[in-house]
């Protein structure tokens, strides 16, 4: 099982490796990303490739939508969709009623045709994007999205090479993803000593590529400390989540994070890179003994909609009024990661 690790500092990690044709780069790659997940469950990456443009594009149109009154934004408003897309009001999100997080966001994901079959039978995670009426929004959202997901199907074949399995064990479930983009905005906060952006949580998906615009994001350490990562220029945070801490039976940890004391004007860009809605996660083989059992299997997109539904002030509602259930299994939030294990002990 992993070693929770009494870290003070996140590795940086060129990736620019995994794309040569000669084996021993990609694997000395391989070799510091297994070391990171591991050990930290939190690594920068840098040497993807993608072009700045892209980000600075997405960070356009990101100013300009959040820069719209609020009427206007909360036409887009993520009650309004049936499969989790829009604009996320400050207080809609967060399991603290008394202190909301302090912060808006976007939310996308694959945009997927409003015929699809998935969508149209009911899939609450699959569907249709909601976009503003913003001449270039789409384009530019959607273009990082699909140039940052393919990052992550690199990170994914580097995670089973890592772990000794076929390369293709994690890719070949990551076909039509519900991989879900986020546009953070955090106000200007003069006074920002108690005040929480984010929460402490770990991430529902497989792992997470992160670009953010200014300091707040922090991970706690095996001996229960908060570590500051802050950003740097050309690079992604990068942070294993509830799903490869599944597969790997704890050998990952879905290590817990939270955001605060975020004063000055900051966004944020989290993707979270999930396998398919269908997919049945359950320990490999390998990590599990007698004497470490495996932990019961879950299908992927059933939680992270379990736990959407959960944090959600508009899905709370339907839950309460018996218009939304939640799968069978669903666990409660706060099940995985460094803060779920110290609680267990």
């Amino acid at each position: 099982m992993s070693k929770a690790t009494p870290f003070t500092s996140v590795p940086v990690i060129d990736v620019s490796g995994l794309r040569s044709a000669h084996e021993p780069d990609r694997l000395a790659v391989v070799d510091e990303i297994g070391r990171a997940a591991r050990d930290i469950g939190f690594f920068y990456i840098s040497g993807t490739g993608l072009d700045p443009a892209l980000f600075d594009g997405l960070l356009s149109a990101a100013e300009e939508f959040f820069a719209l009154p609020l009427e206007e934004k909360m036409r887009s408003y993520i009650g309004l969709s049936s499969c989790h897309r829009g604009y996320v009001p400050t207080g809609e999100e967060g399991t603290d009623e008394v202190k909301p997080d302090l912060k808006e966001a976007f939310d996308t994901a694959l945009d997927l045709p409003a015929d699809d079959p998935d969508h149209l039978a009911g899939n609450p995670m699959l569907g249709p994007n909601t976009w503003p009426a913003l001449p270039g929004f789409d384009r530019a959202v959607t273009a990082y999205y699909q140039a940052v997901l393919d990052v992550g199907r690199q990170l994914l074949w580097a995670f089973a090479v890592a772990l000794g399995e076929d390369p293709d064990t994690f890719l070949r479930y990551a076909t039509k993803t519900p991989s879900q983009l986020r546009l953070i905005h955090y106000p200007f906060n003069p006074e920002p000593d108690d005040a929480v952006g984010i929460g402490a949580h770990s991430d529902f998906e497989c792992f997470t590529l992160l670009a953010p615009t200014a300091p707040g994001l922090e991970v706690l350490n095996g001996a229960g400390q908060w570590i500051d990562v802050p950003p740097i220029p050309g690079t992604f945070v990068i942070n294993i989540g509830d799903m490869l801490e599944l597969w790997t039976n704890g050998e990952y940890i879905a290590t817990t994070h939270r955001v605060r004391k975020v004063r000055q004007e900051r966004y944020a860009f989290p993707l979270f890179f999930n396998v398919d809605y269908d997919t049945v996660v359950q320990p490999l083989p390998q990590f599990t003994t007698p004497d470490r059992p495996g932990r019961a299997p879950l299908r992927a997109g059933e939680h992270l909609f379990a736990q959407t539904a959960q944090i959600f002030r508009y899905l709370r509602r339907r839950l309460e009024s018996g218009e939304l259930h939640l799968p069978d299994g669903s666990l409660p939030v706060g099940s995985f990661g460094r803060e779920a294990r110290q609680a267990a002990t």
